[in-house]
């Protein structure tokens, strides 16, 4: 190819191509681990050379070393930068003598759970009034879940299994703080001595968003068995992370709140009179968060469809007080063949009304069900009162 005078020489783009990706021969790069080489663990790097070590050295032990001497001064010569293990030795025996200082990172499992913060709170199981007392005192070194580096938590807690909206309690929100003091008693009333025995406590702390979901920090788990009667225990824990739930929980058992039923067998009257005294943690059906709710109650098998009662309704509220009783004639015979069933609604204006949850008490009932049915029998004339959980289950064929 001929080039006239004062042209520029062109070069075709596979020469340029060509040009810039081979400018040079390829060097091998140079990763963390060459100048910090990883050795077996147990194994040492070197084995020194004990102090005071009598006899000549062995024959292939100094042709090693002389042969080790000769190949380092001939490799002193040449930059660290073209060997890097041979850098990588050097930096490995400074280190060496501080082997024994340092903590093994390998051997070293990392708990996220420690980084989430501990919470502080006490419990109290009052046997008396049938409450679990929990005081929330405050946390510590919570995990930053804002932008700003701090959150705005709350907690929350749940009884398990069972869990629901109806048996949620929450403390107040604390903003821009990752050591909340909140100081706040919350209470579960129609606690018995049978979910003291089945029941688990859990205690989560959350971080509240304005404009998203609120996100989970950590929670804590603690049995209720482990609480005795009108004592205060206190606690002290890490929050987890948190842990499943059992699925195979048999979803028709879901509690919607609490009721408080009084028993009284009258032999002057010879009638079965049943009190519906309140209810507590029912669950909110109404968009307002409440619900508006009353009480209605069933004696069967009742053939001639006469032992319907129902109480006033309470307007939004979840924890309402009745007070209200309602006799049935019945001779004292006959109550080991009767089942009572009560059924708790949400009243609307204008359409159907809501199921919020029931309870059976009978023969054929069991746990404090059956317990309440059998000692209204063996108490002739005394009035037994008990706590009952409203489950989502509609006893028999009910319709409201």
């Amino acid at each position: 190819m001929t080039q006239r005078k004062g042209e520029k020489p062109t070069i075709s783009i596979q020469e340029h191509m060509a040009i810039d990706v081979c400018p040079g021969p390829i060097q091998p790069i140079k990763q963390i681990s060459d100048y910090f080489p990883r050795y077996p663990r147990g194994l040492p790097p070197a084995a020194p050379q004990q102090a005071g070590h009598a006899g000549p050295p062995s024959p292939a032990l100094s042709t090693s070393t002389s042969t080790s001497a000769a190949s380092s001064t001939a490799e002193s010569e040449r930059p660290n930068e073209d060997k890097p293990e041979r850098a990588g030795a050097s930096a490995s025996s400074s280190q060496a003598s501080r082997r024994d200082e340092e903590p093994d990172v390998e051997g070293y499992d990392s708990d996220e759970s420690t980084t989430l913060g501990t919470l502080e709170f006490s419990l109290q199981y009052d046997q008396e009034n049938n409450a679990l007392n929990c005081t929330i005192n405050k946390a510590k070194g919570l995990k930053p879940m804002d932008h700003n580096g701090l959150s705005d938590p709350y907690v929350k807690l749940h009884l398990l299994p069972g869990a629901s909206k109806a048996n949620k309690l929450r403390t107040k929100t604390l903003h821009n703080t990752l050591n909340p003091v909140w100081s706040e008693t919350l209470t579960y009333y129609g606690i018995t001595d049978e979910d003291m025995v089945r029941k688990t406590l859990r205690i989560s702390v959350c971080d509240e968003d304005k404009f998203r979901h609120n996100e989970f920090i950590g929670e804590t788990r603690i049995p209720l068995k482990k609480l005795k009667p009108n004592q205060i225990k206190n606690f002290n824990n890490c929050l987890e992370k948190q842990l499943p739930v059992n699925k195979t929980e048999d979803k028709s058992l879901e509690e919607r709140g609490r009721i408080m039923i009084s028993l009284k067998y009258n032999t002057l009257k010879s009638c079965l009179v049943v009190g519906i005294i309140r209810c507590a943690h029912l669950a909110a059906m109404d968009a307002n968060g409440f619900s508006d709710p009353y009480v209605k109650t069933y004696l069967k098998p009742d053939e001639n469809k006469k032992s319907k009662h129902k109480t006033a309704v309470k307007k939004k509220t979840l924890n309402p007080e009745f007070n209200e009783e309602f006799c049935y004639d019945i001779k004292y015979a006959d109550l080991t063949k009767k089942t009572l069933e009560v059924t708790v609604w949400d009243y609307d204006i204008g359409k159907s009304n809501d199921f919020i949850g029931g309870v059976s008490l009978g023969i054929n009932a069991n746990g404090e069900r059956l317990k309440h049915w059998f000692d209204c029998l063996k108490n002739k004339d005394k009035k037994i009162e008990r706590w009952h959980t409203l489950t989502n289950e509609l006893p028999g064929s009910l319709n409201d």
